[in-house]
């Protein structure tokens, strides 16, 4: 990730992603019994009421600004009739990794296939909001040009090995090692012909998992 140098040492990502608030057990503890409320259609004055504590407090804890008692927990719980354990499952449950070694990736069927384009699965995520599918693609002597791919999201490929024409919608772009092409998946794309006997890139294709 790029940084840039600051005052004392201090670096700071040029990314324009949100930061990720720190995942400290007070804060999950607090998004989880908001979720368990609303869930139960619990304002929280109500669920307060039925926790024998005072709105104030419920309200620091669900903003995870304070650390709730053990038995403060079991009395929220209770009120919510969930087993205490589940007040934590949000801070306990695994972030996601895929780690992929070398020449492992997974061979997998896709529309270009049949054209001779080789497709290897680098990794993927099961949680989050957006669905990350990383493919290292390989096109053999063999393979035949295919500009009959769209699909929802965006795309982007980095030319390792080899050169190719690819167009995107009405325009062709030629790609050799090191370049870089992201775009509208919603088009039609695809390699318009092959430059080189053989060629190979990175495809990192992103949507909405509710779009998947």
């Amino acid at each position: 990730m790029t940084k840039e140098r600051l005052e004392e040492g201090e670096t700071r990502s040029l990314s324009n992603a949100p930061q990720q608030p720190e995942r400290t057990l007070e804060r999950a503890l607090g998004l989880q019994i908001r979720q368990l409320r609303r869930q139960n259609d619990l304002s929280v004055s109500d669920l307060a009421a039925a926790s024998s504590i005072s709105t104030g407090m419920l309200s620091k804890i669900e903003n995870g600004g304070i650390s709730a008692s053990l038995s403060t927990l079991q009395s929220i719980a209770g009120a919510l009739n969930v087993p205490l354990s589940s007040l934590f499952a949000s801070f306990e449950e695994r972030q996601d990794c895929s780690y992929v070694p070398a020449e492992k990736g997974v061979s997998i069927e896709r529309r270009g296939s049949k054209s001779g384009h080789a497709y290897q699965l680098l990794g993927h995520v099961l949680n989050g909001d957006v669905v990350v599918e990383p493919y290292l693609i390989s096109l053999s002597e063999n393979a035949h040009p295919h500009t009959g791919f769209r699909h929802g999201g965006v795309e982007m490929i980095y030319m390792l090995e080899g050169s190719v024409s690819y167009r995107h919608g009405a325009e062709s772009y030629t790609l050799t090692e090191g370049d870089t092409l992201l775009f509208d998946s919603s088009a039609l794309h695809g390699p318009e012909s092959l430059i080189t006997p053989s060629s190979r890139y990175l495809s990192i294709i992103v949507y909405p998992r509710n779009a998947g």
